[in-house]
């Protein structure tokens, strides 16, 4: 999100007097009215540029949009910050489409080999393990700053640090601004490794959205979708960002790419998948105040109820979707690589060993120094007093018991919470 549009909102006190703006409702609407060919019109007028390659971004913009305004309850400040970051994508689509003509060919040569998807339950320790591999020398994480902004500033001089490092950092900040409890729950630098869902957001079909606002209608339409053209568009991704760069292996992370794994495999045929794995309750306990956190940025409050049903139940979606295609396809068991958090945040460099063995990688020492420097400087998640007790949100899980039964005894995870965050 432009810096600039963060600034205009203030810092956190007045952020908050427009989220409870009741005339701000109508003014918003009618200022900042989400509509997906509007918005389009309105990013190739601030761009000059008119194609915005391939996939199309419809219909699936305009399935978004239509389900903001119908369903997410949006507060003012919330519907401008999603305005703001859906024009930016869509302007950054514009100019990615620019950049990349005349490049087909050299983009398509790009190899990406053996990438290692790291995915699994929420908040099961992937972000720790994806710093943790994203500090061999060996290997390559999309940056922050470079999925934020992805096409390069054409006047960086050789060896000069990237101006696009200090623009993401100021925008991050500001963002810390306006939602100061997202830091504690997930704490996001310019350098630090970034999700492969902001890289699907460009194509509009992407977990993000239902992980900011309650979109029932789009959620709907996403899980039936055919996601190729999203795993199509981070493969070119890549290719972009490796392009006139030393070849490596590409280390990437998503809990979401459960909804894709078929369409993940058929695009990156020779990937690696390591399935992290944790307690049902503790997952819940982290990822209720998650989602309680971002949909509090865009929407007004919902019911606490309605929202831990919801969460244990996509939880519990997830698990069986993960267990059902590992089942349908034998001939990929080897390709899974199963983590549990209990093991990577008691011991995680026999961890990462465990994993370059199964790798067939060899772990550099230096590559392993780097490890032991990061294990005790990493930014640590704060514990939130607005968490809810684990016990409360047994019940949920309870609700689902017959397929955690089954996810916990497939993958001899502790059926009792930890009480971690």
């Amino acid at each position: 999100m432009e810096c600039s549009h963060l600034e205009q909102t203030g810092h956190s006190a007045a952020a908050s007097q427009i989220r409870q703006s009741g005339w701000g409702d109508w003014l918003s609407r009618r200022f900042w009215f989400l509509e997906g060919p509007g918005l389009c019109d309105e990013a190739r007028r601030r761009t000059g540029l008119m194609d915005f390659g391939e996939p199309g971004v419809e219909p699936a913009l305009s399935i978004l949009t239509d389900s903001l305004e119908a369903e997410a309850n949006l507060h003012p400040l919330g519907r401008y910050l999603m305005r703001v970051h859906l024009r930016e994508l869509l302007e950054t689509r514009l100019r990615l489409a620019e950049h990349w003509r005349g490049q087909a060919d050299a983009l398509g040569e790009q190899p990406i080999e053996r990438p290692v998807f790291i995915t699994g339950m929420p908040r099961s320790g992937s972000t720790f393990l994806h710093e943790l591999l994203s500090e061999d020398p060996e290997h390559r994480a999309p940056r922050v700053y470079e999925v934020m902004f992805p096409v390069p500033s054409p006047a960086l001089a050789p060896g000069g640090r990237d101006p696009r490092i200090r623009r993401a950092a100021a925008c991050l900040w500001w963002f810390r601004r306006l939602a100061p409890e997202a830091d504690a729950v997930f704490p996001m630098r310019a350098l630090t490794p970034h999700e492969c869902v902001a890289i699907h957001s460009y194509t509009f079909l992407s977990q993000e959205f239902i992980s900011t606002c309650r979109i029932p209608r789009y959620e709907a339409f996403l899980r039936a979708a055919d996601l190729r053209p999203a795993y199509a568009w981070q493969r070119r991704f890549l290719q972009h960002l490796q392009l006139g760069r030393p070849v490596r292996r590409w280390v990437l992370k998503s809990p979401d790419h459960v909804y894709g794994l078929a369409e993940l495999f058929d695009v990156f045929p020779d990937a690696v998948v390591i399935q992290t794995h944790r307690n049902p309750i503790d997952v819940l306990n982290s990822s209720y105040h998650l989602t309680e956190v971002l949909h509090g940025l865009f929407t007004r409050p919902g019911s606490a109820e309605a929202l831990g049903a919801r969460e244990a139940r996509i939880l519990a979606e997830g698990v069986e979707l993960f267990i059902r295609f590992r089942d349908a396809h034998p001939e990929l068991a080897e390709r899974f690589i199963d983590v549990s958090y209990t093991e990577l945040v008691g011991n995680p460099l026999a961890t990462v060993r465990r994993i370059y063995r199964q790798l067939g990688a060899p772990l550099s020492a230096r590559a392993e120094e780097r490890m032991r420097r990061l294990i005790p400087a990493r930014t640590r998640y704060r514990r939130s007093h607005a968490r809810r007790a684990a016990t409360d949100l047994v019940g949920f899980v309870r609700g689902e018991a017959p397929r955690f039964a089954q996810y916990c005894a497939r993958f001899s995870i502790p059926t009792q919470p930890t009480g971690t965050g």
